[in-house]
Formats: structure tokens, sequence, C-alpha cells
């Protein structure tokens, strides 16, 4: 009788991925960032950054020797910027305390910044071969259909549950095979929408399928209503075409990215620019309107854009502050839409 692993390593074979840049070769490093960028992001978008932040930094020690905005400038457009940071601190750590490798053991593989159980497993599993299962997105779903399992996967006892059954598939061997095929099914086949159950090669024993709850599983977390934010971006370029960028906060979003210097109100956006610029706030041009979506609430950016002659030398006494030569933008890290709205203006 084939088992659920023999049945998915055969469809891998001829149906799977396999020029992906990670795979060749399959080095600790590369695949720890490749599976970083892979969380929450697809593998077509992912491939150019993967690239390109490889031929930047190709060993461990390189990345952890980088400055940060370099780091955050080569992530830049990827989004969930923790990501890139945990990948830096976690790179630090590895050069400090392991020298400068990875470490093979799980546990202290595990508890590096940003990597955590699945992704420990992911990289064990294809770097080396180890025998541990893994349990993303696609995983939880694929688990969820074939095994009929209800309930939200992000919950304590659905996700205790699936780990179980997600170690009770793992293979005596092809490790790294058998990880990238459950990979590949659930982006490929068993996907979100629209699922290829006719191609499937377990829907003789799917219990979503024979139950005709395919759509249904894996269950939605419970929804609310995103919170909506509103914000002013204000826009300030000099004589020189410099443009004046403000440091994010160290938490919370786009934390350490270069951006636009930010106001909840005119009379803030006022002050801000009497107190670092020679901007008259009433001769601003106004944007239109950016709209930004995030994970836990909505972001309406209202762009508002000045000229003034000369840049203030205050500004240079404000470590959080400076002014960006125009077309030296892309050494920064920026946030996607102020990026985009960058991109849309001639120096």
């Amino acid at each position: 009788m084939k088992t659920f692993a023999s049945r998915l390593l055969l469809w891998f074979d001829t149906d799977g991925r396999h020029d992906l840049p990670w795979q060749h070769p399959r080095t600790p490093y590369r695949v720890w960032l490749s599976e970083i960028m892979l969380q929450q992001t697809q593998v077509q978008t992912v491939i150019p950054y993967y690239t390109r932040f490889l031929d930047a930094l190709p060993t461990l020690p390189d990345l952890a020797a980088a400055e940060s905005d370099h780091v955050l400038a080569l992530w830049a457009g990827l989004g969930y910027y923790a990501r890139a940071r945990n990948l830096h601190r976690a790179a630090q750590v590895c050069v400090a305390e392991h020298g400068g490798d990875l470490p093979r053991e799980f546990e202290k593989l595990a508890a590096l910044p940003g990597i955590g159980r699945s992704t420990a497993g992911a990289i064990l599993a294809q770097a080396h071969g180890d025998r541990y299962a893994i349990l993303d997105g696609n995983v939880k779903r694929t688990l969820a259909r074939f095994h009929g399992i209800a309930g939200y996967p992000g919950s304590g006892p659905v996700e205790k549950q699936m780990w179980a059954l997600a170690e009770s598939h793992l293979p005596p061997d092809r490790m790294a095979d058998y990880t990238q095929a459950i990979m590949d099914f659930g982006a490929t086949l068993c996907t979100r929408h629209d699922p290829a159950c006719v191609l499937c090669p377990l829907q003789d024993d799917c219990v979503a399928r024979i139950e005709g709850r395919v759509e249904q599983l894996p269950e939605a977390k419970p929804g609310k209503p995103l919170p909506e934010r509103r914000t002013l971006m204000l826009l300030v370029r000099d004589a020189e075409g410099r443009v004046l960028l403000a440091r994010r906060p160290p938490t919370g979003v786009w934390s350490g990215l270069w951006s636009l210097p930010e106001a909840g109100d005119h009379d803030e956006a006022r002050a801000f620019l009497s107190r670092h610029t020679a901007a008259d706030f009433d001769a601003a041009q106004v944007l239109p309107l950016i709209e930004h979506t995030f994970s836990h609430y909505r972001l309406h950016i209202e762009p508002m854009s000045w000229r003034v002659p000369a840049a203030r030398d205050a500004v240079g006494d404000t470590p959080d502050l400076r002014w960006q030569p125009f077309d030296r933008l892309a050494e920064l890290g920026l946030p996607a839409p102020v990026k985009k709205l960058l991109g849309n203006l001639t120096p």
C-alpha cells in the first residue's frame, strides 16, 4: 500500500519543482534564506529578491557583518520587515555563538530569532536530510483537507493535532525531497482556491474531497473588520533634488526603515516643517490618497509635497532625519507605498 509520503514523492518526481535557486546547492544558509523569504510570500515573488540578496551577501558571515540599512534595502518590497531584522540578528548570533554557521542541533536552531519549530525543521530536512516535520501554511491546508480536520489551524489544539499528523507522515528517507514535495503540493495543486483535486495523488483517501468539504477546509480564522487609520506623509524636496527621510521607530510597522516623515494632523505637520525645514505648510501640493492594507489594519496615507530652496542644517543634528539624494534612494530600505510614491515622481 502506498503511503501519504510515497504518493507525494512520486508526484514530486514528475510534477514538483526541481530548479529553484535554493535547491542547487541546498546549503543551510541558502535554505534558511529561502525559508524566511517564503514566509507569507509566493515563490515567483521571492526568486528575484533571493537572487539579489544572495549575490550581495553570499555567506552567513557576510550577512552578519552587513549594515542594517543594506539588509533592509535588499529586502525592500518583500514586506513583513521583521523577517529581515530577525535574519540579520540570527546571523550575528551564529557568528558570535556558533562559529559562523547555523547550528545543527534542532533546539539551538529553533531558538534563533525568526526561526522557530517549522523553519528549523525545514532547514535541517532540506540541508542535512534530517527527519523533521514542517508545518507551514501549505502543509496545514493539505493536512486539514486530507484528514478532514475542523477548526482554525492557528489555534493551539488544532495545531498540536497537525504537528502529530505531520510527524506521522514522514518518510524514512529522501527528507529534502519530501519537504519540498509537501510545500510544492500545497502551493501548486492543493491550493487555497480552485484546488486541482482531479490531479491529486491523495484524492482516494482525502476526507475533504470524499465529504465535499474541500472549499470549507481549512477553516478560516474567526474574523473581525480591519480598523482604519490615517496618517499624513510629508514629502519635502530641496533644490538639489534630495528627499527628507525619517527613520521609523525600532518597533512597530516598518520598524527601522527609512520613510517619509509622518504627522497625525495638520497642526503636527505644520510644527514639524517649522522645526526642521523651510517649507511653508500652506503651500503644500496635495497628492492622491494611498491606501495600504496590513494584516491587522488598513492605513490611509495622505501625501503632501513641498519644494524648498535649501536644506536646513539642523537636520544634520537629528540622527533619525536625513536628506537623501533622489538617485540614491535604492540604497535604503523604504516601505513599499513610499517607494512607489517616490518612484512616480521626477527628481
